[in-house]
Formats: C-alpha cells, structure tokens, sequence
C-alpha cells in the first residue's frame, strides 16, 4: 500500500506541484502582461458609437489595435528580462511573443466575429495587432542588441 502511495505522488502530485510552480513563475513576472491582455480583450469587445470607422479619424481604430499590441509586447519582454535577470534574447521567446500577439489578436476578433456581433470582425484589425507586435520585437531588438557600437 505504501508503495501505490509512493507512486501516486509521484505521478500525479510532483507533476502537479511543478506545473504550480510554473504558474506561479509566469504571474509573478507577467502579470502586467496578463492585466493589459484582459484590458484589450474588453476594450476590443465593448459596444462602440455608431459614428463610423473612427473616432477622431479615418484608421484610428487600426492605430489603437497597434497600440495595444505594442504595449502587450513590451510588457511580455519585460516580464521575460525580469524573470531572466538579463535583456539577452533568446529566438524561442520572441517565436512565444508573436504566437501570443497572434492568438491574443485571432480570439478578438473571432470574438467579435461570432459573439459580440455588434463589432465587426476584421483582417485588417488582426494585421495591425501584428503590425504592433512586430514593432515591440524590432524595438526590443534595436535597444537591447548584444553587440552595441559606440
């Protein structure tokens, strides 16, 4: 008996303690990365006037999609060089950050698409969430290069 006992922490508790862990890891250092996340997610799905494509302009909703998601970018990078104790970049985190943008910016607008009918589902709304991710890596990228010239 002892010995199923022994075997069942083993496969069932450790595993579950280290995923724990691994949950506790990610809020600690992403959680204004989480927080923002949620905030767009509502913005993005929130009944908006009727007065056409734009508040101030023309695209100005596209330029809000791109600061959002510019933001969440940089908000998951510097979650990452907190956890990491180094601004050094590995490719597998920014392979992360783009499928994060791209998933987060996918579930809008399906959202959109099939649930909150009274916005309207765009390609062009997932391109400039895209737009703003790629803009947060290019920065990162330019100010934290391994190698700086003087």
């Amino acid at each position: 008996m002892a010995l199923m006992t022994h075997c069942c922490q083993l496969m069932i508790i450790k595993p579950l303690l280290a995923h724990n862990f691994e949950m506790q890891k990610i809020l600690k250092y992403q959680w204004p990365a989480i927080l923002w996340s949620a905030f767009v997610v509502i913005m993005c799905d929130i009944p908006m006037s009727q007065g056409g494509t734009g508040f101030f302009f023309e695209g100005f909703d596209k330029m809000v999609h791109l600061g959002f998601f510019f933001v969440l970018t940089v908000l998951l990078f510097f979650g990452k060089i907190r956890e990491q104790n180094s601004y050094h970049f590995r490719t597998m985190t920014i392979i992360k950050i783009l499928a994060i943008g791209v998933l987060l910016g996918g579930i809008i607008e399906l959202l959109q698409w099939k649930i909150f009918t009274y916005r309207s589902a765009e390609w062009w709304d997932l391109f400039s969430d895209m737009a703003g991710v790629g803009m947060g890596v290019f920065s990162y990228l330019l100010l934290h290069r391994k190698e700086r010239h003087a």
